[in-house]
């Protein structure tokens, strides 16, 4: 497809004329670099766009003809458009008075996940093609469980409409209703189809398995318009249904397609690895052994894999991290290695990357549903901003205190930190005494380095306070970014994970102030309410930082399916906790249901715990056929006797080698 670009643009076609559609922006990246590449000859850009971007712009460019019809209170006024995160903050608007009456009593969910569970209902509404009002009848039709669970999807239905409502009431514009008002109004629109029939003549579209189905409808129609077209779909992809991806109506594009070319061969995956395959995925499907191997075969699956075990998980962790090591030093590139594991709690990140640091091997990680709350480094800003709006009213707790000057001061240690704080913090009054006021020997075991970096940045906030008006949170934060915590002698100055979540932050707390702009708050209002939102701790937006690495040359420690879309190899996977269930059952949604939500499910039909057998089981073939199609070298089966809770673990996919290994010993 990047070939297909160059071509086109070396052909003389202008840049302009040229589309390129993805199912989300991450997955645009192999473009950009070679847009942004030395053989890129001078004319104008691509468009870059998913079909969320394509519906915004529509959206925005013709206002004047959706918003009436739309049902906007104030359609002469300009529409305002919500983030993952600013949804979310409006939701919670809505539903916190709500709960307090009883709602959703009968469920126990952290609020977060509550609140995007419901507008992960709307856009599965959207991206479907039905009506939002519909959400809670599809779901309580294949409903089999406890009648308390029908009240859920009653609640959910309520607070889906007040949301959308409100949406309506304020010219607000979430993703389900930009898809919805591009899809159901503009699109029928002749002024509309003719911009973009006039404006786009060749198309790219990458990824089409992973897209919904409201985006193949709109394809299917605008494909004859185009002067050519490339349309690119995996056969084993499709990881993306639990948001709403539908690989079926996706290959039905096919049928309009002149030409189609299949490719079979892999750039990646070598012959040990394809044998592991043959054998992995029937054990999976079928839990029966197959038949035995010839000894040609059994010797190039043994070779595929190798097990790492050991009793606890410390242990297995400790083990993962010696032989990480090793593999780094007999020559292995950390950029090809890789740790999965089903999910990825706190504990085990800190954990696996305290023990990879202390042998010295570079390691980042990226968990996309992660909030940023939770990132060290985005805590330690807000921290820090709190200390510098003492008006807020939100004092920090000496332990954040600590953890934000850890965070901000370079070679700073939680022992010196804690030392620090409790002497020099006040959280009464939000005090910060001088470095200079405290005893010799308390200085001394701080060191005078650290003490100087320190009184830098308390006078710096100190020199804020002071300032008559305080500058909106995003402001602030790239100025105290650039004139402090960047400099050298501080935390973010060479720590480029640090650095990218910083622009995460700062970029959601710019939109966040963007989206509540017609509100007419006040820059101290609006980071007050920002800070209360991420107390809740709303899910993170996606922000494309976080998918390109600073630190490219460094073990990656991800969820499986967050490495799957990816999109790229790696030549070691380490497959963690292998025995555990997380690797084939569904992740319990009590508000929402990916499949029942599908264009491909009948409405009213039951959803039986033989659904869910069958689905669980295809999805696990599904994710290991997907991680050995990006696995040049070895996988590394990771296998705790007792599972990170305590517990011992038989999963699926542990059954599943057993079987494989069974098979490979009888081929001896």
């Amino acid at each position: 497809a990047a070939e297909r670009l160059r071509a086109l643009l070396n052909a003389g076609v202008p840049g302009e004329s040229v589309l390129i559609l993805t199912p989300q922006r991450t997955l645009q990246e192999p473009y950009r670099q070679w847009l942004q590449s030395e053989e890129r000859q001078a004319g104008g850009d691509p468009t870059l766009a998913t079909i969320g971007g394509l519906a915004r712009r529509m959206v925005q460019t013709f206002w004047s003809l959706a918003a009436e019809p739309a049902g906007f209170a104030h359609p002469h006024q300009d529409p305002g458009f919500l983030t993952l995160e600013t949804a979310q903050y409006f939701m919670a608007h809505l539903v916190r008075p709500l709960l307090d009456e009883g709602y959703f009593e009968s469920l126990t969910i952290n609020r977060n996940r509550l609140y995007s569970q419901i507008l992960d209902n709307l856009n599965k509404a959207a991206i479907i093609g039905f009506p939002h009002t519909e959400i809670g009848a599809r779901l309580d039709a294949a409903y089999t469980g406890e009648p308390a669970g029908r009240r859920i999807y009653a609640d959910g239905q309520e607070c889906a409409n007040r949301f959308r409502e409100y949406c309506l009431q304020n010219n607000l514009l979430d993703f389900s209703l930009q898809l919805e008002v591009f899809s159901n109004l503009l699109w029928q629109q002749d002024i509309v189809r003719n911009h973009l029939f006039q404006t786009y003549r060749h198309l790219i579209y990458d990824n089409v398995e992973e897209d919904g189905a409201r985006a193949h409808d709109l394809l299917r129609e605008w494909l004859p318009h185009f002067e050519s077209a490339l349309l690119l779909y995996d056969t084993g992809g499709g990881y993306r249904q639990f948001l709403g991806a539908d690989p079926q109506t996706g290959w039905a594009l096919a049928d309009l397609c002149g030409e189609r070319v299949h490719f079979s061969d892999s750039f990646v995956q070598t012959e040990p690895i394809l044998c592991l395959q043959n054998q992995l995925l029937p054990a999976i499907q079928t839990h029966q052994p197959g038949a035995p191997l010839e000894e040609s075969q059994a010797a190039l699956t043994r070779r595929a894999f190798s097990i790492l075990q050991a009793r606890f998980y410390p242990e297995l962790i400790e083990t993962l991290a010696a032989e990480t090591a090793r593999l780094l030093q007999e020559g292995l590139p950390a950029s090809q290695m890789v740790i999965l594991a089903p999910y990825l709690s706190d504990a085990l990140r800190f954990s696996l990357m305290r023990r990879l640091e202390e042998r010295g091997v570079p390691v980042r990680s990226h968990r996309p549903s992660r909030s940023l709350r939770e990132e060290p480094a985005s805590a330690a800003l807000l921290t820090l901003a709190m200390l510098a709006h003492p008006q807020w009213d939100f004092a920090p707790s000496r332990f954040d205190v600590a953890q934000s000057l850890l965070q901000a001061i370079q070679d700073m240690d939680l022992v010196r930190a804690q030392l620090l704080t409790e002497i020099t913090y006040s959280p009464r009054d939000q005090r910060l005494s001088s470095f200079n006021e405290i005893n010799r020997e308390a200085q001394e075991r701080i060191t005078y380095r650290l003490g100087e970096r320190y009184e830098a940045l308390r006078a710096w906030l100190l020199a804020y306070r002071a300032e008559p008006e305080p500058l909106p949170l995003d402001h602030f934060l790239r100025r105290l970014f650039g004139e402090v915590l960047s400099q050298p002698g501080y935390g973010f100055h060479t720590n480029f994970d640090s650095v990218r979540v910083a622009a995460s932050l700062i970029e959601s707390v710019r939109k966040f102030r963007i989206a509540l702009e017609p509100a007419r708050l006040s820059f101290e209002a609006l980071g007050k309410e920002y800070i209360s939102m991420l107390s809740e701790g709303v899910l993170a937006a996606q922000y494309l930082q976080a998918w390109q690495p600073q630190n490219a040359e460094a073990v990656l420690v991800a969820p499986a399916h967050t490495f799957l879309l990816m999109n790229r190899p790696a030549e070691v996977q380490f497959w963690l906790d292998a025995g555990s269930s997380g690797w084939h059952e569904r992740l319990t949604q009590p508000v929402t249901h990916p499949y029942v939500l599908s264009r491909g499910w009948q409405p009213g039909r039951l959803w039986t715990d033989a659904d869910e057998a069958e689905t669980n089981r295809e999805n696990l073939a599904q994710l290991a056929a997907g991680l050995l199609q990006r696995c040049s070298g070895q996988v590394y089966l990771c296998l705790p006797e007792l599972g990170e809770a305590g517990y011992e673990q038989r999963g699926d996919l542990v059954r599943a080698f057993q079987q494989v290994l069974q098979n490979t010993a009888e081929g001896r």
